[in-house]
């Protein structure tokens, strides 16, 4: 039998390290996480480090072995699962064994959950508790769920010497068979968009096809920025017989780590035509899976299959919270950078904690630092930061590269090279210096930082487990790397687990700070920002399809903002802030409305 979810909002994938083992410190208490399994180095680590820690059997999988990154990556999940397990069932003893233990739960759920109820009403009919406790618990507990990551952009070649291994050996693909062939009865999370050669790859496996129940053992779950690409990624799915039973949905820029802009669609209006068109979602790739599954012959569900819209991307007050749930209907928000600062559920060393504690807005910024070449939100300050500029004031700019995780362009090597590498900045460097005279002073500087101001993020975002648990770091010092959101700024103390529920509950708050803005505010600054430097960045020519962009993008922010004054103005909520809400949309309009798109010429 299927249980409810005790709770109404998720930890999304943060970094490769910061939820690598969130499942293990709170999928007991019925909250689900997200584990990221794009370093299989980081994963071998923590296999050994957990197996120590719990006293279980330990064999390395090095990587002599034929399908190490799979094996690597099944291994560890099952580690998790079986550690989850164990967790689970001691925690259910503690609660039958324990009123105090029992209360100090109720505290953790959500104020409207039926389950919060029946324990009080457990409670409070103190003659039956001990005979009826034992059975509430097996009856309507259940542990969080242990989803994985997968990144589809993160789908490197790989290579036996020169020859190339064939696209199952690919690290995305790799990545998904290792969660294949786990135990894990949960969901992975594509993110980044379509990787058609990964998507394919899912036929493979049984468990993403529904059994004789209607159910299915392993799930997909889309990350998606707007309606549109839910729909083409999802019928792309169905047409090969697989169901997406989540749309997880992303603020484009007011989230953490890589920040995939829409084009000026904001968080707000999405949502409204996710509620509105959910139907539609479900009933086309319904269609298109049945006709697929009869051909494969495999089990036809007769009716649609349970479908799931989350979200996540900047919201940090319980009024926020319940406002997202209730007025769109989603099944539950994502909480990602507050949780940075709660021990008891991220693996972050105390140095980055405490640096992250004390940032303010300014310290949290939209960098280029990802050898993706995609946007990423991190935060100044960073021993990464002052490790990588050291090496550029001493002519030895790039990293070693060890995992060659992001090793993608194919410029100047067919196996690949990663862009924050010293082999990558040296060449780039050197055509540089090579074409000198063709730059002004200044613009040589800003050319020169373009090249070296890339991150080797695989170390990078691992090296916070290594510090916490003490597992030494070995190879060219990168310090460590933090993806936090914008929200970050205004979270600004270390706190318990419990108050963190407590505050996302609103049963109590954490906030120290009175000039946090509205999650859509925030977001619509940000958009505004990201299109003025759009604009004041452009060089060489621009295209009649770069003006339709822009003016789209300028079109969607203008109707975002007049969507939010209508939604203001008809909603229950945010009521105490109204009129300074309604004057930050107003002041954005202004700011955006200055904003000159260039004409058709060169620049």
């Amino acid at each position: 039998m299927t249980k409810n979810p005790l709770h109404t909002f998720h930890i999304p994938v943060m970094g490769l390290a910061y939820t690598i083992d969130s499942p293990i410190r709170v999928a007991q208490y019925g909250i689900s996480s997200v584990v990221s399994i794009a370093d299989d180095d980081l994963i071998e680590k923590m296999r050994n480090f957990y197996s120590t820690k719990f006293n279980l059997p330990y064999e390395e999988i090095s990587q002599k072995f034929h399908d190490y990154r799979a094996e690597r990556i099944t291994s560890y999940l099952n580690l998790v699962d079986k550690i989850v397990k164990e967790k689970f069932e001691n925690f259910k003893t503690e609660l039958a064994e324990s009123k105090t233990a029992v209360e100090n739960y109720i505290a953790m759920l959500p104020n409207t959950s039926d389950i919060k109820k029946g324990f009080q009403n457990l409670l409070e009919d103190g003659l039956s508790f001990k005979e009826n406790i034992q059975n509430y618990i097996e009856s309507h507990l259940s542990p969080g769920e242990i989803d994985v990551n997968i990144m589809t952009k993160l789908d490197k070649d790989n290579f036996d010497k020169n020859e190339q291994l064939p696209i199952e050996f690919n690290d995305a693909h790799a990545a998904l068979r290792g969660f294949a062939k786990s135990n894990l009865e949960s969901s992975v999370v594509l993110s980044a968009g379509m990787n058609p050669r990964l998507f394919s790859y899912f036929e493979n496996f049984s468990d993403f096809f529904p059994n004789l129940n209607n159910e299915l053992k392993k799930k997909i779950t889309l990350k998606v920025s707007d309606f549109r690409s839910a729909m083409i990624q999802g019928n792309f799915l169905a047409k090969k017989g697989l169901w997406v039973s989540e749309y997880r949905i992303e603020s484009g820029l007011n989230c953490g780590g890589h920040a995939f802009a829409t084009d000026g669609l904001l968080l707000g209006p999405i949502l409204e035509e996710f509620k509105e068109k959910k139907d539609q979602l479900i009933q086309s790739a319904h269609e298109l899976m049945t006709k697929v599954l009869q051909q494969k012959q495999i089990h036809v569900p007769e009716q649609p299959l349970p479908l799931k819209i989350t979200v996540q991307g900047g919201v940090g007050t319980a009024e926020e919270h319940e406002f997202l749930l209730e007025n769109y209907n989603v099944d539950s928000v994502g909480w990602g950078s507050p949780f940075l600062l709660v021990p008891e559920a991220t693996s972050v060393d105390q140095a980055t904690r405490e640096l992250l504690m004390n940032a303010k807005e300014k310290d949290l910024y939209l960098s280029h630092i990802s050898p993706l070449g995609v946007p990423f939100n991190t935060l100044r300050g960073t021993t990464n930061e002052t490790l990588k500029q050291k090496r550029i004031e001493q002519n030895k700019a790039g990293s070693s590269c060890p995992k060659k995780f992001l090793a993608l362009s194919k410029e100047y090597d067919p196996h690949g090279i990663c862009t924050a590498s010293k082999k990558f900045q040296d060449l780039k460097l050197a055509e540089l210096e090579a074409s000198k005279d063709s730059y002004t002073p200044k613009s040589f500087e800003k050319a020169k930082f373009a090249i070296t101001e890339k991150s080797c993020l695989c170390v990078g975002l691992a090296n916070a487990s290594y510090l916490e648990n003490d597992i030494k770091i070995k190879g060219q010092a990168q310090g460590v790397v933090i993806c936090p959101g914008p929200n970050m700024a205004y979270f600004d103390q270390e706190v318990s687990l419990s108050d963190m529920l407590g505050h996302i509950y609103g049963n109590k708050s954490i906030l120290r700070t009175d000039n946090r803005p509205n999650l859509f505010v925030k977001e619509l600054k940000m958009y505004v920002e990201y299109f003025r430097n759009e604009i004041e960045n452009i060089s060489g020519e621009i295209t009649n399809a770069q003006l339709k962009k822009w003016n789209t993008f300028k079109t969607n922010l203008f109707e975002g903002i007049e969507y939010y004054h209508n939604l203001l103005e008809s909603s229950f909520y945010f009521k105490n802030d109204e009129e300074k809400i309604k004057y930050q949309f107003d002041f954005y309009k202004l700011e955006l409305a200055a904003i000159k798109i260039p004409t058709l010429e060169l620049v």
